[in-house]
């Protein structure tokens, strides 16, 4: 009996402590890429050490074949990396997105509707896509009416992998960083927005 008067007393105890960890605010950025190389894998690993910078952020690293619906919804944010395949994402991307609706059910609630995107990408040779690629990650965020943001570029973080530029040199790696940074900076000042 004395043993299990205890084990109820140190549960109360810990249960009355949860919720100030409970109440700490928070964002979730969520990190989804396809990769193949593992260049756009250590693209990502740059974007989520940019965006863990941002005290409070908390983010969620998957390959896009493994994000579930519950995750995508409950993201604050999202940032989308893929290789250049034909200048364009890759096949694994367009599927994800397309999922949204086929598979998630993101309409007609708009689901990701004012949560904030952005996007990286790697490509083989200097004029590769990239750009292209970023933009239709863009555009398929924006369809969603989605806030997107940019960062370590124009239209978000690049890498060049060949060439003179083999593999993933600090320089990108330090553009991922910053636009995970810049997602989860912008994330926080969407969250703290007052609402109309």
């Amino acid at each position: 009996m004395k043993i299990l008067a205890c084990t109820i007393s140190i549960g109360l105890v810990y249960l009355s402590l949860a919720p100030a960890w409970a109440d700490e605010p928070s964002i979730m950025v969520l990190v989804a890429y396809h990769s193949m190389g593992g260049h756009t894998e250590k693209m990502a690993q740059g974007v989520v050490e940019g965006a863990q910078r941002v005290p409070g952020t908390k983010v969620l690293l998957k390959r896009v074949g493994q994000v579930t619906a519950d995750e995508l919804f409950s993201a604050d944010a999202l940032i989308v990396g893929s290789p250049v395949y034909w200048s364009n994402m890759a096949g694994e991307v367009k599927t994800f997105f397309d999922n949204w609706q086929f598979k998630f059910g993101i309409f007609p609630e708009w689901k990701m509707r004012n949560k904030v995107g952005a996007a990286f990408t790697t490509g083989g040779q200097l004029s590769s896509g990239k750009e292209l690629t970023m933009l239709t990650i863009l555009a398929a965020m924006l369809g969603n009416q989605m806030i997107v943001v940019s960062g370590g570029g124009a239209f978000g973080a690049s890498a060049t992998t060949e060439g003179d530029s083999p593999g993933i040199d600090e320089k990108e790696l330090a553009g991922a960083k910053e636009l995970g940074q810049r997602v989860a900076e912008v994330t926080w000042t969407m969250k703290s927005a007052p609402k109309r």
